[in-house]
């Protein structure tokens, strides 16, 4: 539905409008808003108007952000102003389209029905206000058939939808060749005729519908917004062409009208003015229907949909918020643009096209800590260039305000201007870094070329999960990768997800037997593991190390756990030595700074009673003492320790920032619904994933997370990696082990033994052991009684 604002039409200059559709000036206007509306007290003859100028531009924020705030707010302001504007009152038409406008908008969002008849009732009031002749007709006449429109859609009564083609008819009537509004309502009566069409299959409204929406986009200037609506009408027309066969190629058949569809989603997708959110919105309609048609364009789609949608992203100032914008868009986008690539035979371009759409709030966070030593070395002014990217990206990555609710809205929206100026110039630097020799990628998507070097020591897995197919990619240095369609479907996945949830919940039976966990893992090896193994054989030897990268449903899997779990049976175990990544380009930025300094700064931090806490960690003491007299002596480590009422939130914060060498043993807490408070329990508060991402860790090398659920995924947006395992890691530490479930006391105290053992043997500190110290700690309980298979396979590593 296209809606009229009334500011555009009787007081605003379209060249200010257009001017301040620019995200800060818009800010700003709101800011000088509240100031006016705070100069004008209950009484004063021009608070209606100061009202209105308020709620207009809190409108127009919120077709910008989708903030509920702001539309519950112009709502409220606008009904204050027709209070204030009884019947007689000169502008009372126009605070009637106003009010209507906006709780038409809001039916739009929340889908209460009073909303939507209160609108049209007041539109209906609006307009006999505005005879024939006077200036806010065409306005009123637009407001009131966008709303009947909206009913019809919601209600489908004929006689809603007639009378609105009428009311559009008599708009545009009355809006002279040259006038500013034409393109627009010529828009309008476009939408409506192509909607009647699908209706009632006149040929003759969709070929008016057509010719209206090509001479509208005549009338527009190469930066006008309004570019994206009329490409976007067009692209629906032609659709309605292509599968109605009406030119006479037979129903679906009309390619030129499906390609003309095509380019008019890609054009719209590309108006720069449209705004990010708006583009973004097309981009994914564009891919829905290249998907749906199997159009050339499906994977030029699906990677613009995904650089939008980073760019909308990096708009948002706090992580937390950047997760809870990624809910409202599709979580499957980079694995469904990858199983389209491998269709068509692109390895290669699958494996970028996940790299590109995967952990992009990590990737977001990561670019913000990007070392640029070779460029500080390459003149005077790429160091300038340097120290302003630098200077730009601390202040970014520094954590957003927190205002009390008391705080004027002037003051927070003020800040949040501030920060988008700061990505308008942190963009502009990088544009300016790309400019210089050997710099031209600058922090773009990386090619498949340089992402190959992720598998320098060792095979990669990229296992990938969509409604089409399931895929392993093989990724190998210096070598065409494999793909390998797996013997599974998504459907399969689900119910084998669901069987590993139950089975690690159901106690082992007398005998330590648990049939349920066994009858998985099978199945994980035959349908997913044994496929992948099979294909490494001669390239992989046998106890050499391999990375699993998986995605969507494949990441709440225990990949390195299948086999077939009887004597002399297979597994993968047996044959390999399993880790995991994220990313490949986490995996290279991790191995790209590896430290190997003689000096190893370990602390352990224990809590055995945390804030809240309904029962002690009885073997926690033990397990740090335990540690500190398995790991070499001094000088070659430095050990410390905090523990009980000293292991706070703020304690271990510090000894997070200045030790390189971790170990954790305390609870653990995923938080499904808010990733980013999943959190180690402190005495006093929780050490949270939030504020493990605003922490540099890039000199660390190594953490044991000796807590529960420390490396378990969100299910809603599986491929963002949202756990703390993965944000210890994106936060720089080179090599973490955590847990994917709930971990008990004996098992961590007999694995931690055994884990140290192995990894310390020769009296020397190296992360990069530590993925074989675990391989080889697991093996060692295998024949113990009192540790059952859950608890064994418990334990990951992930990193390096």
């Amino acid at each position: 539905m296209f809606s009229f604002c009334s500011g555009v039409l009787v007081r605003v200059p379209l060249g200010w409008w257009l001017r301040i559709s620019h995200d800060e000036d818009l800010d700003q206007a709101i800011v000088l808003h509240r100031e006016v509306l705070a100069l004008l007290p209950v009484g004063h003859t021009d608070r209606s108007m100061a009202l209105n100028n308020l709620a207009q531009q809190l409108s127009t924020r919120f077709k910008h952000r989708s903030n509920s705030e702001d539309l519950d707010q112009a709502i409220a302001l606008y009904m204050e102003a027709l209070a204030l504007r009884p019947i007689g009152h000169t502008n009372r038409s126009t605070s009637l389209n106003d009010l209507a406008n906006q709780l038409s908008t809001r039916f739009e969002h929340r889908g209460n029905d009073e909303d939507l008849d209160q609108a049209i009732a007041l539109h209906m009031e609006a307009l006999v206000l505005v005879p024939v002749g006077h200036t806010g007709r065409v306005m009123s006449l637009n407001n009131l058939a966008n709303q009947l429109s909206g009913r019809f859609g919601h209600r489908g009564n004929d006689e809603d939808l007639d009378q609105a083609i009428t009311l559009y008819r008599e708009a545009l009537a009355l809006l002279p060749v040259g006038h500013i509004d034409r393109p627009l309502s010529l828009n309008n009566l476009a939408a409506r005729l192509s909607t009647r069409f699908q209706r009632q299959t006149n040929r003759e409204d969709l070929d008016e519908s057509r010719e209206n929406l090509r001479y509208a986009l005549t009338l527009l200037t190469q930066h006008d917004p309004r570019q994206r609506l009329v490409h976007k009408s067009l692209a629906t027309v032609y659709l309605l062409f292509h599968r109605s066969g009406l030119d006479g190629t037979g129903q679906g058949k009309d390619i030129d009208s499906l390609n003309a569809a095509m380019d008019h989603l890609k054009a719209a997708a590309n108006v720069v003015s449209g705004g990010l959110q708006s583009r973004l919105r097309v981009s994914l309609l564009w891919v829905r229907h290249a998907c749906r048609h199997s159009h050339a364009t499906e994977l030029e789609a699906y990677a613009t949909s995904m650089q939008l949608l980073d760019a909308y992203m990096s708009t948002t100032a706090s992580v937390s918020s950047r997760y809870n914008v990624m809910k409202d868009f599709p979580s499957t986008l980079a694995v469904d643009a990858a199983s389209r690539a491998l269709r068509s035979g692109d390895v290669c371009r699958a494996v970028e096209l996940l790299e590109q759409g995967r952990t992009i709030i990590w990737t977001q966070m990561t670019r913000l800590r990007t070392p640029l030593d070779s460029l500080q070395t390459s003149g005077n002014h790429a160091a300038a260039l340097v120290k302003r990217f630098r200077d730009l990206s601390s202040l970014l990555d520094k954590p957003p305000a927190h205002y009390p609710e008391a705080t004027p809205r002037v003051d927070v929206e003020a800040e949040e201007a501030r920060y988008r100026r700061l990505v308008e110039n942190w963009n502009r630097a990088v544009e300016e870094i790309r400019m210089i020799e050997g710099f031209s990628r600058f922090l773009l998507p990386p090619l498949f070329s340089d992402l190959q070097d992720a598998a320098c020591d060792g095979p990669i897995i990229m296992l990938i999960a969509s409604n089409s197919s399931c895929h392993a990619i093989i990724i190998l240095h210096k070598q065409p990768p494999i793909s390998i369609q797996l013997p599974t479907d998504f459907s399969k996945l689900t119910k084998l997800v669901l069987a590993f949830r139950e089975a690690v919940r159901k106690e082992a039976g007398p005998k330590g037997n648990q049939p349920a966990l066994v009858k998985a893992l099978r199945e994980l090896w035959n349908d997913i593991v044994c496929p992948v193994v099979e294909n490494l054989d001669e390239f992989a030897q046998r106890g050499s190390r391999i990375w699993w990268c998986p995605t969507s449903l494949f990441s709440f899997l225990p990949l390195h756990a299948a086999g077939e779990h009887r004597a002399r049976g297979k597994s993968l175990s047996q044959q390999y030595v399993s880790s995991y990544t994220p990313s490949l380009t986490a995996l290279m930025k991790a191995r790209g700074s590896y430290d190997r300094s003689p000096s190893v700064p370990f602390v352990a931090i224990g809590q055995d009673c945390p804030a809240g806490a309904e029962f002690i960690l009885d073997a926690v003491e033990p397990e740090l003492e335990l540690v500190r007299g398995l790991l070499p002596p001094p000088p070659t480590v430095s050990f410390s320790k905090i523990t009980s009422i000293e292991a706070t939130k703020s304690r271990a914060l510090c000894a997070l920032r200045d030790n390189t060498w971790l170990h954790f043993a305390c609870h653990g807490k995923q938080e499904h619904k808010e990733p980013f408070k999943s959190a180690f329990l402190m005495r006093d508060e929780p050490l949270s994933l939030l504020d493990i991402t605003q922490t540099d860790l890039s000199r660390h090398q190594f953490a044991f997370l000796s807590a529960c659920e420390t490396a378990v995924g969100d299910h809603d947006t599986p491929d963002e990696v949202m756990h703390l395992a993965a944000g210890l890691q994106f936060a720089g530490v080179k090599s973490v082990i955590g847990t994917s479930w709930k971990v008990n006391d004996i098992t961590v105290q007999r694995l931690v033994e055994a884990f140290y053992k192995n990894f310390c043997r020769d009296g020397t500190m190296n992360s990069k052991r530590a993925a074989r110290a675990l391989h080889r700690a697991v093996q060692s309980l295998a024949c113990d009684t009192d540790v059952p298979l859950d608890q064994r396979i418990v334990f990951v590593h992930i990193g390096i």
